[in-house]
């Protein structure tokens, strides 16, 4: 058996692969580890939560509409941080650039790292460079890793019946951007990506109400997402078709290239479980946020094991969770 791009989709089939990449017996430092496999790990010390992530960007076309390979990489460390509740505090990079690489793209992805950060209040500390030679990569490839404190930690595994799943806005943005632009769609409106730093929005949902878990829907998008909070908080989750925010021209698009917008990433959205009392106060500090005008409340859990959709019609399917991104190179 050999790696596929289907390995690195964030489906059922990176689980696959994941079972050889995780198996390290030294993988926790006292608090949240990698057994956990959530959004980072958490790091107790001296009466602090230090919650720490990493990520790789891999993105074709790098640069794209709404944002470039530079603004994922660092939305996605700080998103990460936020999922657990951390705020971010300081990232480091590393670059491999290909040979021949334009000295202008690069300094316009600096720039766009850069605003990304300001937008977070976060700062880049450190970082490292290697140039392979031409040939050897597809332009260039960055990671990122993040160091974020965290007053009170949120996991992914937290869902019980009764708590209302709340989406932060449309659904299938970036990806369908991204395959869009690919293939040269002109859909009148342009269909822009989602990218977005989020813990400016976030910090003020968590002083709003209760979360009980969380996370942010990127490869494998919202279906892959909510069917693995299920799966780890041992809950079933009914979700309502009518109720998921999803932009007309996202759906149109999807709709000629054979995508459920469900399964694509996005890059700036939060699924979250909250008890009903904290459901209101939540969604409006979401609706007076930039990144959060969108906001909607989608299902709600139950007890039981499958993520079910109520569809607009008046019957039901399972959300199953798919074997990859159906848009490769995407995040």
């Amino acid at each position: 058996m050999k790696v596929t791009l289907m390995h690195g989709a964030g489906g059922e089939v990176m689980g696959e692969l994941l079972q050889t990449l995780t198996k390290f017996k030294h993988n926790n430092a006292g608090g949240i580890g990698l057994e956990a496999l959530d959004d980072g790990a958490v790091i107790p010390l001296n009466g602090t939560n230090l919650v720490f992530t990493t990520d790789s960007h891999v993105v074709r076309p790098i640069f794209f509409p709404g944002g470039d390979i530079g603004r994922i990489a660092i939305c996605g460390t700080i998103n990460d941080l936020a999922m657990m509740g951390g705020r971010p505090v300081a990232l480091s990079c590393g670059m491999i650039i290909e040979e021949g690489f334009e000295i202008g793209d690069l300094a316009r992805i600096v720039a766009s790292m850069d605003e990304a950060l300001g937008e977070a209040d976060a700062n880049l500390v450190t970082g490292d460079t290697k140039v392979m030679e031409k040939g050897a990569l597809d332009g260039i490839v960055i990671n990122t890793a993040g160091i974020g404190i965290a007053k009170t930690i949120v996991r992914d595994n937290g869902l019980i019946p009764g708590d209302v799943i709340i989406v932060s806005g449309t659904l299938g943005d970036h990806g369908i951007a991204i395959m869009a632009h690919r293939e040269g769609f002109d859909l009148g409106a342009q269909i822009k990506s989602d990218v977005a730093p989020l813990w400016g929005m976030m910090e003020h949902v968590f002083d709003a109400g209760s979360i009980h878990a969380m996370k942010d829907p990127t490869r494998g998008g919202f279906a892959s997402a909510i069917n693995e909070m299920a799966r780890k908080s041992e809950v079933s989750v009914r979700i309502r078709e009518e109720h998921i925010p999803i932009r007309k021209n996202v759906r149109s698009a999807a709709a000629m290239l054979g995508i459920d917008p469900l399964e694509v990433a996005n890059e700036g959205k939060v699924v979250m479980g909250v008890p009903p009392s904290s459901v209101d106060a939540i969604l409006a500090v979401l609706h007076h946020h930039k990144y959060g005008k969108d906001a909607a409340a989608v299902g709600v859990v139950t007890k039981g094991s499958h993520v079910i959709m109520e569809t607009a019609v008046g019957g039901e399917r399972f959300i199953e969770p798919p074997m990859g991104d159906p848009v490769p190179r995407v995040c």
